[in-house]
C-alpha cells in the first residue's frame, strides 16, 4: 500500500526475437531471477511484470515478453500478448542478438517491431546482446557495419551489451533513465483543493466492497488531498447528512462513489461542488471531455445495441458488481431498451470494436496513461463512443452537468 501505484510507474518493456537474451538482460538490468532462462527457444511463454525500484531510473515496471517470431498456434496467441504488451509500453528495448550479425543484422520481425514503436510514439533503444560472444579479434564494443549504417540514418540508439557478463548494462540503465519523459503529472483535485480546504469524501461500505480496506482510487484521493493541503473527511453516504450538519465549515468539494451518486446528490446543498472518483480520474487521465461527448449516445440505445464495458483490472465479482450488474441495469432503465452487453477486463481490450454502439471504461485506476489513451485513441479512430462509469451514471441521473461544473474541460 505504501508503494508507488504501478499505473503511475514508467513501463519499460523488452522486446525481440526468442532465444535472443531477452529474459537475461531482463534480469542483469533488474539483478533478480525475475525471468525463466533457457536456450530453448520460446521459454517465455506470457509477459512477466516485475514493479521495482531501479536506479537510477527510480518506480518503474519491467516487462519481460515472449519472442514476437514465435510459431504454431499457441506461438501466435504468445505474439498477440505481445502486442498488447506495446499499448502500455512507455519505453522500450528491442533485444538483437549478437551472435548472429552481421549476416542476420535485423529481421522482418524486429522490423516490424521498430515500425509498430515508431507509430506509437514509443522511445526505443536496440540492445545488441552477447557481445560477450563475438570472435576475439574484435572487441565487445563491435557492432557490425549494417548497424552502424542505421544508426547514422535513423538516429537510433543502439548498444552493446553482455547479460551473461555484465558489459555495459550500467550504461542500458543510463540510457534508458536519460529516456524517460518528465512529465509533470497533475493532481487529481489540482485547481479544485487548496490549503486548509475540506474535502469529503463518499465511501459506501457494501457487499462489494474490499474486506477491512479502501480501493486504491481511494487511497489516491485521500493522499492528493493531503498533498494539497487539504484536510480529507471519508464518511458512508448514509451518516453524510449528519457529517455535513456537523463539520462547521462548508466543505470546498464532495467526491463520491459513483454507485451511490444519485442519493449524495440529493444531500448535497446545490451550492457545495460535487463530483466523483470516477469523473477526477477521467480527467487525470486526459480523456474527460471525450467521455463527457460518448455519455450522449446513452440517449440513443436501441434494442440489442452492442456495449462494450471494459475494466482495466482482474477482480473476484460480488452478486451485485457495478460493472456487469448495476451498471446494465441503470442503462436498460434508462432506455427502456435492451442493449446487448459485452465485457473485459485487464489487458485484454477488443482489436475490432466497431460492432459496439458504444464502450464504457472503469475509472482506469490500474491503468497507465499510455494505455488508457490507447483505449480511447482506438475507440476514436473507428468513431465509436467512449466514456467510464461515473459519467455515465452521473449522466443517467441528470446530473453530469453539475458533476462537472467546477472543472474546466479546455
Amino acid at each position: 500500500m505504501n508503494k508507488t501505484p504501478s499505473a503511475d510507474r514508467t513501463h519499460i518493456s523488452f522486446f525481440g526475437l526468442r532465444n535472443t537474451g531477452k529474459s537475461s538482460l531482463v534480469n542483469a538490468v533488474t539483478g533478480q531471477n525475475l525471468s525463466v532462462v533457457s536456450n530453448i527457444k520460446g521459454t517465455t511463454t506470457d509477459p512477466v511484470l516485475k514493479t521495482m525500484e531501479l536506479l537510477p531510473l527510480g518506480p518503474v515496471v519491467i516487462i519481460d515478453t515472449p519472442g514476437f517470431d514465435d510459431e504454431g498456434e499457441l506461438g501466435e496467441l504468445r505474439v498477440k500478448k505481445t502486442r498488447q504488451i506495446l499499448n502500455k509500453t512507455d519505453i522500450a528495448v528491442l533485444v538483437l542478438d549478437g551472435d548472429l550479425l552481421p549476416e542476420n543484422a535485423l529481421y522482418c520481425p524486429e522490423t516490424e517491431l521498430i515500425g509498430l514503436f515508431k507509430e506509437r510514439n514509443i522511445p526505443y533503444i536496440i540492445a545488441v546482446n552477447k557481445c560477450d560472444m563475438l570472435p576475439a579479434n574484435n572487441t565487445p564494443d563491435f557492432l557490425p557495419q549494417i548497424i552502424a549504417n542505421r544508426r547514422e540514418q535513423a538516429g537510433e540508439l543502439i548498444l552493446s551489451v553482455s547479460a551473461k557478463s555484465g558489459y555495459n548494462i550500467h550504461l542500458l540503465k543510463e540510457k534508458l533513465a536519460g529516456m524517460m519523459r518528465d512529465e509533470p503529472k497533475q493532481k487529481l483535485t489540482a485547481g479544485l483543493v487548496r490549503p486548509n480546504d475540506f474535502v469529503i469524501l463518499v465511501i459506501p461500505i457494501d457487499s462489494a466492497a474490499p474486506k477491512g480496506r479502501l480501493i486504491l482510487p481511494q487511497q489516491q484521493m485521500v493522499r492528493d488531498i493531503l498533498d494539497s493541503g487539504g484536510a480529507a473527511v471519508a464518511v458512508k453516504e448514509t451518516e453524510l447528512k449528519e457529517t455535513l450538519a456537523g463539520l462547521g465549515k462548508k466543505p470546498a468539494l464532495v467526491i463520491t462513489d459513483s454507485q451511490v451518486f444519485e442519493k449524495v446528490s440529493a444531500i448535497v446543498p446545490q451550492d457545495i461542488p460535487l463530483t466523483s472518483f470516477s469523473i477526477l480520474f477521467a480527467r487525470h487521465k486526459g480523456f474527460l471531455e471525450t467521455a463527457v461527448k460518448g455519455a450522449a449516445a446513452l440517449d440513443t440505445l436501441q434494442d440489442g445495441d452492442k456495449i462494450l464495458i471494459a475494466e482495466g483490472c482482474t477482480h473476484h465479482r460480488q452478486c451485485d458488481d457495478i460493472g456487469t450488474v448495476k451498471l446494465p441495469r441503470m442503462i436498460r432503465a434508462h432506455a427502456s431498451k435492451e442493449p446487448d452487453f459485452s465485457f473485459c477486463s485487464g489487458g485484454d481490450f477488443p482489436d475490432d470494436i466497431k460492432p459496439f454502439k458504444l464502450v464504457i471504461h472503469c475509472g482506469a485506476c490500474m491503468l497507465n496513461r499510455r494505455e488508457t489513451e490507447y483505449r480511447r485513441r482506438h475507440c476514436e479512430s473507428q468513431n465509436i463512443p467512449f466514456t467510464n462509469y461515473g459519467i455515465t451514471i452521473a449522466h443517467i441521473h441528470g446530473i453530469l452537468k453539475r458533476s462537472i461544473a467546477m472543472i474546466n474541460l479546455d
